[in-house]
């Protein structure tokens, strides 16, 4: 029987549990009925089940025949805050919370690969899946690294997708290198000395120094990044002030900042430090700045991802396979999988040739037609790594 026709026997259970996840969402360290569906069925399998990495992470291991090689595969399990607008039967049970991202995709077509892959038993090693928490905010990653994960369950190479609707419908979309941004963020100050409205000569306006730091934030991609290191420096919030003839104490500036190269990486924090405490004292202020580094940039190695594209060529077809010309601007803390191990990450196209919304969207649904097409992918991958003899 081909991965397909087994696939092709559970597809009705899996869109009923993607579909339950979907209702039931839960945010970053707090997917405790998530894990516990997601243990049940992987115990079903065969699978043992450790769970309680980074909280609310699990990892199920099957091992066959007597290959000490190991292969990881992860799937994200965490939603969004955002509040739904999908009005579909299965929409989010709990207010202000939403799969908008496509984890309950993600973590379903896992479930059915590791059902293909226990039913088939084509391979000769150990598979670990990597059922991870917190991608969203909290970095579960990176907490699940920090803990022992690959000591604990040693895998050779670690592999992950992302559901991507803005791409054509089952295409694979690959980058070898950078292929996700790191990403930080700044929170601005700017202090000054509040009062009338009418006599802005006895004030210090930090309205008026927060809007010129905001204009020389702009050029720091412009003027001090070279033009082929893709960047963004992104103004995102701007809050000061109650009233027109109130002249307030302070402003508070929040940045959004994505790089992808660490000397360029320093560079941003060294500029965007200097340009808020110079700029404020211009005009007679003070500023602070609260310099956050989060996710690292996703990096894919080189051999890894030659396999994915070779095996994806194979499974899809060379018309279905491209290499993307540039990496995305957001961000993944599937980073620091492959800082401690090589891989690769990908996209796997799900546009349904319509008016499809994006990712974090309150109106998105991850597309059930690709379930198949991911389960089945993550099945032939496990069984081509780990070849039996």
């Amino acid at each position: 029987m081909t991965v397909q026709d087994t696939l092709r026997n559970v597809l009705p259970e899996m869109v009923a549990i993607r579909r339950d996840l979907h209702a039931h969402p839960e945010l970053g360290l707090e997917e405790f009925r998530t894990s516990d569906l997601v243990a049940r069925h992987l115990e079903g399998y065969g699978y043992t089940v450790t769970r309680g990495l980074a909280k609310t992470g699990l990892v199920a291991t099957l091992a066959n025949g007597t290959s000490r090689r190991a292969i990881g595969i992860r799937a994200d399990m965490d939603a969004l805050p955002i509040e739904e607008e999908t009005g579909l039967e299965y929409a989010s049970r709990n207010p202000g919370r939403m799969h908008a991202c496509g984890h309950d995709g993600h973590t379903t077509m896992l479930l059915a690969a590791a059902k293909a892959i226990a039913e088939r038993r084509n391979f000769d090693g150990t598979v670990h899946l990597i059922f991870q928490p917190a991608e969203e905010n909290f970095g579960g990653a990176r907490i699940m690294v920090e803990e022992g994960l690959f000591e604990r369950f040693p895998c050779d190479a670690v592999f992950a997708l992302h559901n991507e609707p803005g791409l054509p419908f089952g295409q694979f979309a690959l980058r070898e290198g950078p292929i996700m941004a790191a990403v930080d963020e700044a929170r601005i100050t700017v202090n000054g000395r509040g009062g009338h409205g009418a006599e802005p000569q006895e004030t210090a306006d930090p309205v008026v120094a927060g809007a010129s730091i905001v204009m020389a934030l702009q050029t720091i991609v412009s003027r001090n990044i070279h033009p082929l290191d893709p960047t963004v420096v992104t103004v995102g919030a701007f809050h000061a002030g109650s009233a027109s003839n109130i002249i307030p104490e302070r402003a508070e500036i929040t940045v959004g900042i994505r790089s992808f190269d660490p000397k360029v990486r320093d560079e941003l924090e060294a500029r965007i430090r200097l340009i808020a405490a110079r700029q404020a004292e211009s005009y007679g202020m003070s500023a602070t700045v609260a310099y956050e580094r989060s996710y690292d940039a996703t990096i894919n190695h080189k051999a890894e991802t030659d396999l994915l594209r070779d095996l994806a060529v194979r499974f899809a077809g060379a018309d279905k396979v491209v290499d993307l010309a540039r990496p995305f601007m957001g961000s993944e803390d599937f980073a620091y999988m492959l800082k401690a191990r090589p891989g690769s990450y990908f996209f796997l196209g799900g546009s349904r040739g319509g008016n499809d919304r994006s990712l974090h969207h309150p109106a998105y649904d991850f597309n059930d037609d690709l379930l198949p097409i991911g389960a089945a992918f993550w099945t032939e991958l496990a069984e081509h790594y780990l070849r039996a003899a």
